[in-house]
């Protein structure tokens, strides 16, 4: 008798089994036997022609289908951002989609350099609504298609082959015939064999061809056949050798234009999709950050990005990527993972510290050398699409100097010595390990301040003057308070740093060493101010770290030395 618990697992003789034995239910996909493929040693070398669904098969798969308004701001952006294909609708199956063309046909909204696209099944009532709605259009994609699988034909149709062709056939032969009635509008012809994946190769060939010969698609006047991974069902290879098995078996290549159309069920759109290319398509149907049906289509955004990431041109303008993902996101209502590649939330960010010290020193080399874009672990320069280096390092417990050194660097202008990297990346670990959480930015600005800058106690610099003497010392006299008190120190050396040094240790008892000291500027112009960092180290060989910023690079150096040695006779 068959074990396992109610509702867990699949059935076996009417009774459910355990999850161990569910892949029972499921049959590997049949592969190809294509020995001699060739798009495993292709690269891709320019854009494919690009066509937004966003408005017709993004628009099917929403909770909450986008109204006119919605559809207008869509379009606007796919608009500017370049696509010259778009799918607008399926307007014999929706009022809004009809409403809709007929709102951009009639007020004149569609570029002279745009081809809109409508979606029609192969019955006649819906191919007739659907050209009536694209009367006065200059140029427009009519897209047919009817299902072709095997499991559909016998399952949802109960047809067999010759049927399924014939509805393929007849209903190119109603578009021919109806968009006689509209001769002001250019027609370019579509045909997709849905679940192209799942319908045998030798079938899709030869419905295809049969589609191609009733609209009698030349070289001169091509016709799109869209091949649809309308489900996908096995691996991006196996969706590869099915486009170029197609491509090598149809006749008349050269009056069609090969488009992919691939939807994620498997996670692998995007990699199927850049196959295909591979495989000798040539367009490629999708929408912007993957909305579709089910697990979404294939998302343009990634894929058009890859592009550039190569050194190719896509053709679509990404810049300013996040305000564009809010309009889809106000469009659709529909949110982007922050893990998305490209302008999830995270996608630029490191946390690990051996990932930030080597971005913050790839970007230093950028600077410095320039040439193609080669940073570690950022495959793209987020300003490129219109994000900021604030997100790039974020500080958590999994945090390293590398990472507290950059964000200080890029946000605030100090450059910290390698020592000091270290001792402040103990003091951030500290709190982001006591709080479980991360530091922002700011955060980690006052912590820094406080740490090693606001050091008032026992001693705080108040002013200086200095004279030249013989034989490069000069005579000091400093101005200090000491645990409240105001006192002078006065004495001779090689400058005011040394001169200091040597007063707060008569006054500390303490046996310190002056061991290193560096000094930048941060800002610009009038803006300038001069950064300034001491180490010194007592006895037992602990180092203490003070920084002082000031308009006065010498006073600013003077102030890390108070601090310096605040931090190590009152603790740190």
């Amino acid at each position: 008798m068959a074990k396992g618990r109610r509702g867990d697992g699949v059935y076996e003789e009417g009774v459910r089994v355990g999850f161990s034995e569910i892949h029972k239910k499921y049959r590997a996909y049949p592969v190809l036997d294509l020995s001699d493929r060739e798009w495993p040693g292709r690269t891709l070398e320019r854009a494919p022609i690009w066509c937004s669904v966003d408005l017709r098969d993004g628009n099917q798969a929403l909770v909450e289908p986008m109204g006119m308004e919605r559809k207008l701001r869509m379009w606007d952006l796919l608009v500017g951002m370049g696509y010259k294909e778009i799918e607008v609708g399926f307007p014999s199956a929706s009022r809004t989609d009809y409403d809709f063309l007929r709102h951009l046909i009639e007020n004149d909204l569609i570029p002279e350099d745009v081809t809109i696209q409508v979606l029609t099944q192969a019955r006649d009532h819906l191919i007739e609504k659907t050209v009536d709605s694209i009367r006065g259009a200059r140029r427009v994609i009519i897209h047919l298609y009817n299902s072709t699988s095997k499991r559909q034909r016998e399952v949802v149709f109960g047809l067999d082959r010759k049927g399924v062709i014939d509805v393929a056939v007849l209903g190119a032969r109603k578009v021919c015939e109806e968009i006689g009635r509209c001769p002001e509008v250019e027609v370019i012809h579509q045909y997709s064999p849905e679940s192209f994946t799942q319908t045998e190769l030798d079938f899709s060939v030869e419905i295809c061809s049969r589609v191609r010969e009733v609209y009698g698609a030349t070289p001169e006047s091509k016709m799109i056949i869209n091949l649809p991974a309308t489900v996908e069902v096995t691996t991006p290879n196996v969706y590869a050798d099915q486009i170029e098995s197609f491509i090598r078996q149809v006749e008349c290549r050269d009056s069609m234009i090969i488009s992919l159309h691939t939807h994620n069920d498997r996670g692998c759109g995007v990699a199927a999709t850049e196959l295909g290319l591979l495989a000798g398509a040539e367009r490629v149907e999708g929408t912007l950050f993957g909305n579709g049906e089910r697990t979404g289509n294939v998302d343009l955004v990634t894929l058009g990005l890859n592009l550039t990431v190569q050194g190719i041109d896509s053709g679509i303008d990404f810049g300013n990527l996040s305000e564009k993902e809010e309009v889809c996101r106000y469009c659709t209502r529909l949110s982007v993972s922050v893990r998305h590649p490209y302008v999830g939330d995270l996608v630029y960010t490191a946390f690990s510290g051996s990932h930030q010290d080597a971005i913050g020193k790839g970007m230093k080399a950028m600077r410095e050398g320039g040439g193609s874009w080669d940073v570690p672990y950022l495959l793209l320069d987020p300003e490129d699409v219109g994000a900021n280096y604030e997100a790039v390092v974020r500080i958590n417990s999994q945090s390293g100097k590398g990472g507290v050194a950059f964000v200080m660097e890029k946000d605030h202008g100090f450059r910290l010595p390698r020592g000091l990297q270290i001792d402040f990346s103990r003091v951030v670990q500290e709190v982001v390990d006591r709080e479980e959480r991360e530091m922002t930015s700011r955060e980690m600005e006052v912590l820094f301040e406080r740490t090693y800058v606001d050091r008032r106690e026992p001693f705080c610099y108040e002013d200086h003057e200095s004279k030249s003497l013989e034989e490069g010392f000069r005579l000091v006299e400093v101005k200090f308070l000491h645990m409240g008190k105001s006192e002078t120190f006065s004495g001779e050396g090689t400058g005011p740093i040394s001169v200091l040094f040597q007063g707060l240790l008569e006054r500390t008892n303490q046996d310190l060493k002056l061991v290193d000291y560096v000094e930048h500027a941060i800002g610009e112009g009038d803006d300038t101010l001069a950064a300034a960092y001491v180490e010194v180290v007592d006895g037992e060989g602990e180092s203490y770290f003070g920084v002082g910023k000031d308009r006065n690079s010498v006073k600013a150096s003077l102030r890390a030395v108070v601090s310096a040695v605040n931090r190590a006779v009152g603790g740190v």
